[in-house]
């Protein structure tokens, strides 16, 4: 046998990220290199359109500034080895950087066999199965990322422009985040429109037997109550006052409860923002690193299966594990059949749901090896699938109407009757597992009415969004795919057309001139309804049904005729969006100005340049001496507060932002507050007026 025949064959492995090369790296053998390519490596320039609109949108790619010295090493390394796998992300970005890849290692050595391998789930079976069966590169797959790079750069590069010239200089538009924006100003508007309306309720002490309780007044003079002022409730309470009480009807309900399927990207973001408070980008951050591999022991281990999916499938070897495992720990939960969860009509169904790779791994045998957020997550992704597999859990409520005279005081309870996948839920456990207590009375017990207890509380107006509720919302529109949900709020974020308030999404100045003027003049590109239709098409493009540049041709030619007729017809708004203010600069004198900047409006003087003097614009009137509200920050954490100009000789401050409303009651101005209890709200800055206030704060 000769010398080279005996020579093992060496094969490079690409992979996206050097964490995934790290865990891949450990079940291979000498034979194997395993490289990262840290994303994409060959892109659109930043600087040009870089797309050819008259040559069937032929975009021009060049290798990414910065990275042209890692694409030299990885061709080097190729060059070394007899076969080369390229294993990016299955996915449309990933299948591109595999084509790049592809393409710039040919250029260099054309005899070289290139491959392409996919995996859902990093772990030593799954990687030796993909490497025994590469495969070629997914064209339409290709074509589907091209199309959606080449639509969004001919969006991006001809609205900023536009902005830049109308509006001011630095601002741009995105495709799919525009249509976020629309969606969050819109909400806004509802918050800001909204009126809250007072209204009372009425609770009573009781006492049937041993047994003490509150109940709640359900029903007076055979209708829903419904008081709007203190007076009306105190009226109720004086005519029931020494009234005797008896339960007048007990109504039990069993509810069988499901299991919900395991979780696909949308699904694990807004669990993962209502049960843990993350946002959608740290929920993906720290799925990555599960997915990529963490280190168990001795071993280095991907935990979970790929993070980007749109299905709830499960394959067969997991669904029999997961039946194994249940049927050891719980048998009496194990359903005689394994449970099918429907795949949605708008489902890609590339990939499985999110599940953990070994189900033997529970949260408590990893709590050791994990950071607290990366056992969190992976704790409900574990919970979430093998409870998908359980039998359902069943509850029972018991309602309790106790009639005096014309009134139906009513209490309610509920507990569990049979665990089913209750069993496994800890940190996804919810109120229908915790049951509530409910007196043990029967028909016709007498009960003894105690104390009243009138409680005043408020309307409340629509909710802004949330990571969670804005993800649930494009998923339902059809806006974004499971790839694109968390960097939609990230770029909104980064461009400060949108902040954070209490884990709300709130619409800054900016980002509402920019979303008035392009719903205005561009209500396609903003429009829910188009910009879903348009993901439709580029799934259509994957599944190789119409050729990518059909269908960006079929956009752009009234796209682009619409962006001439607003670039001629479309008044500038230089200038016209400075406001000419009775404010006096206090170093020269002159006017100031009211301009808009980065991050909202401030002062700024007229006598620019001579005079570079700014200062922020007044909330409100200060209730103590009548000077201006204006924002102010901490020196340390730089906390945003608001506080009176006139300090240090006014020390008025509070922490709540005026909102350009005033009270109708007694002038003074109104603040947004928030609590757990009821969110955020309005509510009137003097202490001495009833307007907007709880009980608790007057």
């Amino acid at each position: 046998m000769s010398a080279k025949t005996q020579t093992k064959q060496k094969t490079l492995v690409v992979v996206e990220s050097p964490a995934k090369a790290k865990t891949i790296e450990k079940y291979l053998g000498s034979s194997y290199t395993v490289r990262a390519s840290m994303g994409h490596l060959i892109d659109l320039p930043k600087s040009r359109l870089a797309v050819d609109t008259e040559h069937d949108f032929a975009p021009e790619y060049i290798t990414v500034r910065g990275r042209t010295k890692l694409l030299k090493e990885l061709q080097s390394e190729a060059k070394k080895a007899d076969m080369v796998l390229l294993a990016s992300d299955n996915d449309r970005e990933g299948e591109a950087i595999a084509w790049h890849l592809r393409n710039a290692i040919a250029a260099k050595h054309t005899d070289k066999p290139i491959k392409r391998i996919v995996f859902n789930e990093i772990t030593p079976q799954a990687i030796k199965t993909a490497i025994a069966r590469p495969t070629g590169i997914d064209e339409a797959k290709v074509n589907a990322q091209k199309a959606r790079r080449v639509l969004d750069r001919l969006v991006g590069y001809n609205l900023s422009p536009l902005l830049w010239k109308k509006m001011k200089n630095g601002l741009s538009a995105g495709r799919v985040q525009s249509v976020a924006l629309r969606l969050i100003c819109d909400r806004e508007k509802e918050v800001e429109a909204f009126i809250p309306e007072e209204y009372w309720t009425l609770d009573v002490d009781c006492r049937s037997g041993k047994s003490s309780f509150i109940a709640q007044l359900a029903l007076w003079e055979k209708e829903k109550p419904a008081f709007k002022n203190e007076a009306a409730v105190e009226a109720v309470v004086e005519k029931l006052r020494g009234a005797q009480g008896i339960v007048s009807d007990i109504r039990e309900t069993e509810k069988n409860i499901k299991p919900k399927p395991p979780f696909t990207t949308s699904q694990l973001q807004q669990t993962a923002a209502n049960r843990l408070g993350f946002t959608s980008k740290k929920t993906m951050q720290i799925a990555q690193q599960l997915y990529e591999g963490v280190n168990i022991g001795s071993s280095r281990i991907g935990l979970i299966t790929y993070m980007r999916t749109d299905s709830v499938r499960i394959s067969q070897v997991a669904l029999d594990e997961a039946r194994e495992w249940i049927g050891a720990q719980y048998p009496a939960e194990l359903p005689d059949k394994p449970i099918e969860y429907a795949v949605g009509n708008k489902a890609q169904d590339a990939h499985e749901a999110i599940r953990p790779t070994y189900i033997t791994y529970t949260p408590n045998d990893v709590k050791d090896s994990l950071a607290r957020d990366q056992l969190r997550l992976y704790a409900i992704i574990w919970e979430r699938f093998v409870a998908s597999q359980m039998k359902n859990a069943k509850t029972r409520t018991v309602s309790i109407d106790i009639q005096a005279g014309d009134a139906v005081f009513r209490v309610s309870g509920a507990k569990i009757i049979e665990k089913g996948f209750f069993n496994v839920l800890k940190f996804l456990a919810s109120k229908d597992e915790k049951g509530s207590p409910y007196p043990p009375v029967k028909m016709g017990d007498a009960v003894e009415l105690l104390d009243f207890h009138k409680e005043r509380h408020w309307t409340q107006g629509p909710s802004r969004y949330t990571d969670a509720s804005i993800v649930k919302t494009l998923e339902e529109k059809g806006i974004g795919r499971p790839s694109t949900y968390a960097p939609i709020i990230s770029v909104l974020l980064d461009r400060y057309y949108v902040t954070r308030a209490n884990k709300q999404l709130v619409p800054t100045q900016l980002g509402r001139l920019i979303n008035d003027l392009l719903v205005e003049y561009f209500p396609n590109v903003v429009d829910a309804g188009f910009t879903a239709l348009m993901e439709d098409k580029l799934d259509i493009v994957e599944e190789n049904r119409i050729q990518w540049s059909d269908m960006i041709r079929e956009f752009w030619e009234p796209f682009k005729s619409r962006v001439e007729d607003v670039g001629k017809t479309l008044e500038t708004y230089k200038g016209a969006l400075d406001e000419t203010t009775d404010y006096l600069c206090e170093k020269c004198g002159k006017p100031m100005k009211k301009k808009l900047g980065k991050f909202g409006y401030f002062l700024a003087c007229s006598g620019f340049p001579e005079c570079r003097n700014t200062r922020s614009i007044p909330l409100a009137t200060c209730p103590k001496c009548g000077g201006d509200i204006v924002a102010r920050k901490t020196k340390g954490k730089r906390k945003e507060f608001y506080g009176c100009a006139n300090y240090p000789a006014c020390d008025f401050l509070i922490h709540f932002k005026p909102l350009n409303q005033n009270c109708p009651k007694c002038g003074h101005f109104l603040v947004e507050k928030h609590d757990k209890a009821k969110g955020s709200h309005k509510a009137c800055i003097n202490p001495a007026c009833d307007y907007l206030h709880s009980e608790d704060e007057d």
